[in-house]
């Protein structure tokens, strides 16, 4: 698993349609249908703040992680005048270490899929189940099987801004189901160009797996849902939603 570096710097721009307050209502309306309307809330792989400032609005006293310091500097900037205002922990998901106990905690964008192996899932499953309090909920979305074989795949994307030109190129390994992916930007300063890259891997795993990993940490899947609805996933559902708690 790897931080982003460069990418902290054309991340907002690059998920300018995640729609975050429409996110945060959905996290914010799962949680109260699972029992949680309040407390502390753990943002994991935060980023730079946009979902956590969403959910902190909404009275959560809330905590955003991030092992990348470049994308917690950008959130540090981002951090609202008034009102309460979110705590921010440079983290790996996989050593989390908080000072106690909270109520809920969320991983959104695929974040999961960024631990290309099934010992860290387990690893960050444990240690969110070590810090979640009884009857807490732990949501999360991660990019399906399906995504990663058709959509992703060996594909490359193209994201074109009036100062900024991005490449996204995937490199899939059939044995293992990891998908390479390198980012190459070019940024127009003055007339010229500047370009950079950064890599970093994914891998989807099956529900089943997830769901197992998750009960090997003490946390029962409550309901697997398609991104942004309450309904099962489809056949061809690119992300699914995870809904786990502990039990009290």
């Amino acid at each position: 698993m790897s931080g982003y570096r460069c990418f902290a710097n054309y991340y907002d721009r690059l998920t300018d349609n995640v729609e975050y307050k429409k996110r945060a209502d959905y996290f914010r309306t799962l949680l109260s249908a699972f029992g949680i309307s309040g407390g502390i809330l753990v943002d994991l792989a935060c980023g730079t703040g946009s979902l956590l400032f969403e959910m902190a609005a909404f009275g959560y006293e809330a905590i955003g992680i991030d092992s990348s310091p470049e994308m917690l500097s950008i959130a540090q900037s981002k951090m609202p005048e008034e009102g309460k205002k979110p705590l921010l922990l440079c983290q790996d998901m996989r050593t989390l270490d908080l000072y106690g106990t909270v109520d809920a905690v969320i991983c959104s964008l695929d974040s999961i899929n960024h631990l290309t192996k099934p010992e860290d899932v387990k690893e960050t499953f444990k240690r969110v189940s070590l810090f979640l309090n009884p009857g807490g909920i732990f949501i999360f979305d991660v990019n399906t099987i399906y995504k990663h074989e058709k959509v992703l795949a060996d594909n490359a994307f193209v994201f074109d801004f009036d100062d900024l030109y991005c490449v996204w190129q995937n490199r899939t390994d059939t044995t293992t189901g990891i998908v390479d992916i390198t980012l190459d930007f070019f940024e127009e300063d003055n007339g010229a160009y500047y370009r950079s890259t950064e890599n970093f891997a994914e891998r989807a795993y099956s529900f089943d797996d997830l769901g197992a990993w998750l009960k090997e940490a003490g946390l029962e899947v409550k309901s697997i849902y398609e991104e942004l609805k309450q309904t099962p996933p489809a056949e061809t559902a690119q992300r699914a939603v995870f809904v786990a708690g502990k039990a009290r």
